[in-house]
């Protein structure tokens, strides 16, 4: 008569022993689960600072290479149109407005350069960006220059025009 909602006869006790030892070492885990060690939480900690000492100077360098970029794009735009403008008025000009900049002197999106024409004449043009804000960037790559006759530099160091670092 196992339908009628009776355990077989016998069975009762290895039932009760079954049900009893089940919640036992449930309540063992119980617990033992109640949440994470100080241990656990130190290694994690540990591992999410290592990962942070990695990426957060390597994200630094990026974003200053970028900056250099912009600085070095707004210089070659500068030269392109000093020749445009060279074509058409037979002699450079010293005003970035007449340019098709926005204003004299020019400053990037990221904000980190100024760019401006540091001289002009009927032969020859001279262009500088120079960085604007403080940190270990001012003394990698603190201006570039371009001339009329395409020659680049750079200072502190001299290789900035062409250094990814």
């Amino acid at each position: 008569m196992l339908g009628s909602g009776r355990s077989a006869p016998g069975t009762q006790p290895i039932l009760n022993t079954t049900l009893g030892l089940i919640r036992k070492v449930s309540m063992q885990l119980r617990k033992r689960m109640r949440g994470i060690t100080l241990i656990e939480l130190m290694i994690v900690v540990l591992i999410v600072g290592m990962l942070a000492a990695v990426a957060v100077p390597s994200y630094r360098d990026y974003a200053a290479r970028a900056k250099r970029t912009e600085a070095k794009s707004a210089l070659l735009d500068l030269a392109t149109n000093q020749e445009r403008f060279y074509i058409n008025n037979n002699r450079f000009t010293q005003d970035m407005t007449q340019l098709g900049f926005s204003a004299d002197p020019y400053i990037t999106d990221s904000q980190s350069y100024s760019v401006e024409v540091t001289a002009a004449s009927a032969t020859d043009f001279s262009a500088t960006a120079t960085f604007r804000l403080g940190g270990r960037e001012a003394n990698k790559c603190k201006t570039f220059s371009i001339n009329g006759r395409g020659q680049k530099t750079s200072t502190p160091n001299a290789d900035c025009w062409k250094a990814t670092r």
